[in-house]
Parts: structure tokens; C-alpha cells; sequence
């Protein structure tokens, strides 16, 4: 049975999510850099909490492959969730990852090979009225190309997620964690030159960070990732799937309203974008409430047969 402390401290993980893009923008070195400091950080914090626990590591050659190349889709996921912010606007990233789920929930049934939902086609054309009003009201370029990125990052997150899940039936959660993160930390050097000739203007890479710098990228290592995770999947023993879903849909709220007030004016939007992200996150929190009714109806269904 879940606690009250339990959820507290679920609203504080999400808190703690809806502060990452927040962080993400007051570290002064760019996206790509950032990445390949937080990634490698928190593998390592990862391995240390493996070693201690004695937990399972070595999965073989193939499983293990597998693992690193998810770590190079959450990679290309980061760059462009804080490359987002730092174009745009925390707000407009924040409304642009809230796709997620909704896209896990288009793209899950093509992986597990089931049919779509009605109502999650509802939902995703309900999703994309609210971009279309977004789109129509912020209109300059930063803006739209912010919350492209953001969708774009949204989408290789529902991939990554979808796939985790199915891993995470096998192999412990922390094992994961550890080859992800080293694959994203790969991945994210082997982008280096790419990366250097083609995105910066002086063609070299840029760590230079400020003592500043460094309690953020900290902060967002170790609370907002290793922490952040590791608490999460301890209170999935005890809350429910349906209270773990509704609650983590607060991150763009959270997000927002920390934006805000940290950045002011620079966050406040037109009344179109707030309108089209109060039709967006209204279907983000629909959705859960619609699966659980889905799935008491089955259950009748199955109990009460014609």
C-alpha cells in the first residue's frame, strides 16, 4: 500500500523533471557538450550504485550491443530537448516533450503488433489542434524550430521508452540505466565531429564551465537523472501505474510555472500558445483516465459476457 510520503515524494521526482529543461538553459555550454557531460556522469554514478548493490552487469555481446544503441536514440533525445530550450523557450519544450506519451501511445501497438485505440486517435488529433494553434500564434522562427525540436525529441523518447519497457521484463533497471547512459555518452563523442564542423562557428568543441556550471550539471546528474530514476522505479512497487502516469503529466506544469518565475519575461507567451498548451496537456491527462476506464470495461466485459 502506497504512503502518504510516497506520493510526496512522487510529485518531488516530477518536480525535479519539470526542472531539467529549466537547468538545461542555465548551463552556459551548448547542447551537444552538455549531453556528453551528463550522460557520462551519470553512468558512472550508475556503475558505483551497481557495484555496491552487487547488482547483475554483463548481459552478453549481443544484449549488450542492443543496450548501447538505445543509449545513442536517448542521446540524439537530449540534444535536441535542451537544444530546444535554448532556441526557444523553456515553455515551448516543455509543451513539445508533453507529446510523449501520446506518442508512445501511436507508436507501442506498431512495436507490440495490436490495434490502435479509438480514443488514442482522438487524443493525437486532439494533440495536433493544439500545435496548430501554437503554430498559428508563434510565429517566428526560434519558436517554431524550438518546438519542432521538442516534438522530434518527444518522439525518440516514446521509442526509447517502448523498447525500455520491454527490456525492463529481463534485466535489472539500474543495468540498463548503466549501458543506456555509456551508449548515449558514446554516441554523443562519435557526433563530436560532425557535430564541430557542421553546428559551430568556431569549429571546436566548448567546456567551458563556470563553478556555477557545474552545481547545475550536478543538480541534474544526480537528482534529476540517478536519483530522479532509481526513486521512480522503487515507488512502481507501490503506486499504481494509473497515479505514476497522472502524476508524472505534471512535468510541463511544473516546468512552466518554474520558468516563469526564474526567467520572467522572457518565458511569458502569446494567449494562442498557452490556449493551444491547455488543449495539449488537457488530452495528456485524458489519456490515463481513458485506458483505465478502457480497462474496467474489459474487465466487465470478460466478467459479464452476452
Amino acid at each position: 500500500m502506497p504512503r502518504l510520503k510516497d506520493f510526496f515524494e512522487l510529485h518531488f521526482i516530477v518536480f525535479l523533471w519539470g526542472f531539467t529543461a529549466i537547468l538545461g538553459k542555465l548551463i552556459t555550454i551548448p547542447a551537444v557538450e552538455l549531453v556528453a557531460l551528463r550522460t557520462a556522469i551519470t553512468a558512472l554514478a550508475i556503475g558505483a550504485i551497481i557495484y555496491r548493490r552487487g547488482t547483475p552487469f554483463w548481459m552478453g555481446r549481443v544484449q549488450a550491443i542492443k543496450l548501447l544503441g538505445v543509449g545513442f536514440t536517448i542521446a540524439a533525445h537530449w540534444i535536441l530537448f535542451f537544444a530546444a530550450a535554448r532556441v526557444s523557450s523553456v515553455s515551448i519544450t516543455l509543451v513539445g516533450i508533453a507529446t510523449c506519451s501520446l506518442w508512445t501511445a501511436l507508436l507501442d501497438p506498431l512495436f507490440s503488433k495490436t490495434r490502435v485505440k479509438p480514443h488514442e486517435i482522438l487524443l493525437a488529433l486532439l494533440v495536433i489542434f493544439g500545435l496548430y494553434i501554437i503554430f498559428q500564434n508563434e510565429t517566428s522562427f526560434d519558436s517554431v524550430l524550438g518546438i519542432t525540436m521538442a516534438i522530434g525529441s518527444a518522439l525518440l523518447g516514446s521509442i526509447f521508452t517502448i523498447i525500455n519497457a520491454k527490456l525492463a521484463k529481463r534485466i535489472p533497471s539500474t543495468t540498463i540505466t548503466a549501458y543506456e547512459m555509456t551508449g548515449a555518452c558514446l554516441g554523443t563523442v562519435l557526433f563530436f565531429p560532425f557535430y564541430t564542423m557542421y553546428f559551430t562557428e568556431t569549429g571546436q568543441l566548448n567546456f567551458s564551465l563556470t563553478s556555477l556550471d557545474w552545481v547545475y550539471l550536478l543538480i541534474l546528474a544526480l537528482a534529476c537523472t540517478v536519483y530522479a530514476y532509481t526513486a521512480s522505479v522503487r515507488l512502481m512497487q507501490r503506486v499504481t501505474a494509473y497515479t505514476m502516469n497522472l502524476t508524472v503529466n505534471l512535468e510541463p506544469i511544473y516546468g512552466i510555472l518554474l520558468a516563469l518565475l526564474i526567467f520572467k519575461e522572457d518565458e511569458q507567451m502569446s494567449a494562442g500558445f498557452y490556449l493551444g498548451a491547455g488543449i495539449i496537456l488537457l488530452s495528456v491527462f485524458i489519456y490515463p483516465i481513458l485506458e483505465a476506464y478502457e480497462k474496467r470495461r474489459k474487465k466487465l466485459k470478460q466478467a459479464f459476457p452476452d
